[in-house]
């Protein structure tokens, strides 16, 4: 079985941030540049698992990597290359570490703002809607049951937390006030168009998106599309072909672990608990299902 990679290591990069999933690192003299890089590492419940999950990682890359390509006429991103050999020369001696799992991207600000779309009423925003029809400003009348479509898909911003903390739903009102009307407008806009074009091209493949998370930022006044995107770590992935409202649904990400995760007598706190073999096994199977199946 593949190596796990926890985390990387390299010295002679500038170690910006170690995230529940990705090391970012700057690099000496390319100030206007990050190297990111997808760790084996998963997390559940905001909480960083002890055990990785062998090549997730680059699993994750290699699904962004393609919605990047697929969804660049909507708008920019902040790709430059996931070649090593094209990064900048100091980091070629990490390339073992780098190589399949990395993006040499631009440097933004990033907009402090989870972009949140649902197609589907499903986890959070389905136990917030049992005790009270109208959630997150939208008035979803009785009647719902879990896994519904709905009519047109959800913008649903939230804040952007540190580690270890939740993030949590706010208001398009709230929204605005941060970030500002214009830029709130176009922030939803941009979000819904992505998840619909998403949306329809993996239907073709046999998977239902349910709901997905984008990070836009800004790189001299433009709004561009950065992070992951629409990998199984950041969206809800269903087998079309099992697909039954009323219900949770099997999925191709990482539900399967919280659903484990919630049978044990665990408070969602740190320290996580041991995970099995067999659930490491299943969980990794799951994220290679969803890059086969999306990717061919």
């Amino acid at each position: 079985m593949t190596t796990a990679v926890i985390q990387t290591d390299c010295p002679e990069l500038d170690l910006l941030h170690r995230g529940k999933v990705r090391d970012m690192y700057g690099i000496p003299g390319h100030d206007d540049k990050l190297v990111m890089v997808a760790t084996d590492r998963i997390s559940a419940y905001d909480v960083v698992m002890a055990d990785p999950i062998p090549g997730k990682g680059r699993v994750l890359t290699r699904i962004s990597l393609f919605w990047f390509d697929l969804l660049g006429d909507i708008i920019p991103n902040h790709l430059i290359t996931a070649d090593v050999d094209e990064y900048p020369e100091v980091c070629h001696q990490y390339k073992d570490q780098l190589e399949g799992r990395s993006m040499l991207v631009r440097k933004t600000k990033v907009q402090p703002i989870e972009c949140i779309v649902r197609g589907y009423i499903s986890g959070s925003f389905w136990k917030a809607y049992q005790k009270d029809t109208t959630v997150c400003g939208f008035e979803l009348g009785e009647g719902l049951q879990e896994s519904d479509k709905f009519p047109q898909p959800l913008f649903t911003p939230s804040t952007k937390a540190e580690q270890g903390l939740h993030d949590e739903n706010i208001s398009f009102a709230l929204m605005e006030e941060v970030v500002g009307k214009e830029m709130a407008a176009r922030m939803a806009e941009v979000s819904l168009t992505l998840y619909e074009k998403a949306a329809e091209y993996a239907l073709g493949k046999g998977i239902i998106i349910a709901d997905t998370k984008f990070e836009l930022g800004m790189v001299d006044g433009e709004l561009i599309l950065i992070d992951e995107v629409l990998t199984p770590d950041s969206s809800r992935f269903w087998p079309l072909d099992e697909y039954t409202p009323g219900q949770g649904q099997p999925s191709f990400d990482k539900q399967f672990l919280r659903d484990y995760l919630s049978s044990l007598d665990w408070n969602k706190q740190p320290p996580p608990p041991p995970l099995p073999a067999e659930i490491l096994e299943k969980t990794r199977a799951r994220y290679e299902e969803a890059q086969k199946k999306l990717i061919s």
